[in-house]
């Protein structure tokens, strides 16, 4: 695989592309927090009739961080247009994952005309939340502050998350191109995550304070909204009252995943993305 390109996006970050390969038009596929663009190339590999391109998000990969430290979600709607910029692409096709699906919903309000349908696999778009609740206790952001940044090794680091949730749930092929991707290795000859585990904090502490949901409205374009098991508190709890609150929304549903779908049956994922876009 090429080296990726380096894509300047806004609060001086730098952005890595990854070019996953395919013949046809350009795909884009936007990655969940935490993740970067090469834990898509297991499912790349069963697209066909598109060119997959796929970022690596401001503080994830190898992408570089906002200097100021903030990860407002707008800043990954500017990333994904500084893509689309980048690849010429308006008007093109893309999916995205958790995160990455809200990052697309925000680029197609911000502009318009952007995308021409979307595939977003529990996209996380909630309703406005009170900000009282918001200043309280978020575990997920406490989860991530506390993960665990150092391994000795990609195979250690694979085995150990092989064997407990969340990710026990991965392919194997995703779960591996998780670890090889998204560890750095350091001088001592161990690895370490390039997703600093502050930075992936913080993307969970701002994760409810954008405003997509109440401007669904605006989204034109076709927009598949997959979910998978419901599970409470979590996107797919609020899947269908996305997909109507979209003008061309349509939800689907794979109660037999959970939250990483595109991660636990990539072939499966990638025909549905098939069939969502270019169908």
């Amino acid at each position: 695989m090429t080296p990726p390109a380096s894509v300047a996006s806004t609060g001086g970050v730098v952005l890595a592309l990854h070019d996953l390969g395919g013949d046809g038009e350009p795909l884009l596929l936007t990655h969940a927090t935490g993740f970067h663009g090469r834990v898509w190339a297991p499912l790349a590999a069963h697209l066909h009739g598109v060119h997959a391109w796929a970022p690596d998000l401001r503080g994830h990969g190898d992408a570089t961080a906002p200097a100021d430290g903030a990860f407002d979600w707008e800043g990954f709607a500017d990333d994904v247009l500084a893509v689309v910029d980048h690849l010429g692409m308006a008007g093109a096709i893309a999916a995205g994952h958790s995160k990455g699906g809200a990052a697309l919903l925000l680029a197609e309000q911000r502009r318009p005309g952007t995308f021409r349908a979307l595939y977003c696999y529990e996209p996380v778009v909630f309703p406005p939340v009170d900000e009282a609740l918001l200043a309280g206790p978020n575990p997920l952001a406490e989860g991530a502050r506390r993960r665990r940044a150092t391994f000795a090794s990609v195979d250690e680091a694979v085995a150990n998350y092989a064997a407990k949730p969340p990710l026990d749930a991965l392919h194997p092929d995703a779960l591996r191109a998780y670890v090889e991707h998204g560890f750095a290795p350091a001088p001592d000859g161990t690895i370490t995550l390039k997703c600093r585990p502050e930075h992936e904090s913080q993307v969970y502490r701002m994760g409810p304070r954008h405003r997509a949901y109440e401007r669904l409205g605006e989204v034109r374009c076709p927009v598949t909204v997959a979910v998978g098991a419901v599970t409470p508190f979590g996107p797919a709890a609020v899947a269908e009252q996305l997909a109507d609150a979209l003008p061309a929304g349509r939800l689907e549903t794979h109660p037999d995943l959970g939250h990483f779908g595109p991660l636990e049956d990539p072939a499966r994922i990638a025909a549905r993305i098939e069939a969502a876009l270019l169908g």
